[in-house]
């Protein structure tokens, strides 16, 4: 039996930016790369627990879960992994990533330390975010 890695707890992610326009303009095709669209764009105030404008990603009508902040300072160490069905997907995501404007952290290559079919690529996002895809599936 090959054990699903592709599963998650987490219902959805902020990440603060100092430039929304700037973050989405990069995010919108990289994400679009993978089959992962823009959804929602909230303004600033919207709410009053919400005091900055907000853009919300995720699967065409299911919901938004991954969103960026504006006005946020980005955290130091900060790696957000996207999960995609192929090792095709991943070099997408990369080639995507790469003319968008990210700079190569790591090419698309098996990673054997995480596990024996993990298959990723790492960029590093214009604000300092070190993104990856990666694919857990055997040879996809």
């Amino acid at each position: 039996m090959t054990l699903d890695r592709s599963g998650s707890r987490i219902d959805h992610l902020n990440i603060a930016v100092p430039d929304l326009a700037a973050a989405v303009a990069f995010y919108e095709p990289v994400l679009a790369a993978i089959g992962i669209t823009k959804m929602l764009e909230i303004p600033p105030n919207a709410t009053p627990n919400q005091p900055t404008a907000m853009t919300g990603f995720g699967l065409a009508d299911v919901k938004p879960y991954f969103w960026l902040i504006d006005g946020g300072t980005v955290g130091t160490n900060m790696h957000l992994a996207f999960t995609v069905d192929t090792r095709d997907d991943v070099a997408t995501f990369y080639r995507a990533a790469l003319e968008a404007g990210a700079v190569s952290l790591l090419e698309p290559a098996i990673h054997p330390e995480y596990h024996s079919d993990y298959y990723g690529a790492f960029v590093q996002d214009p604000h300092g975010i070190n993104l990856e895809a990666v694919c857990h599936r055997t040879g996809a």
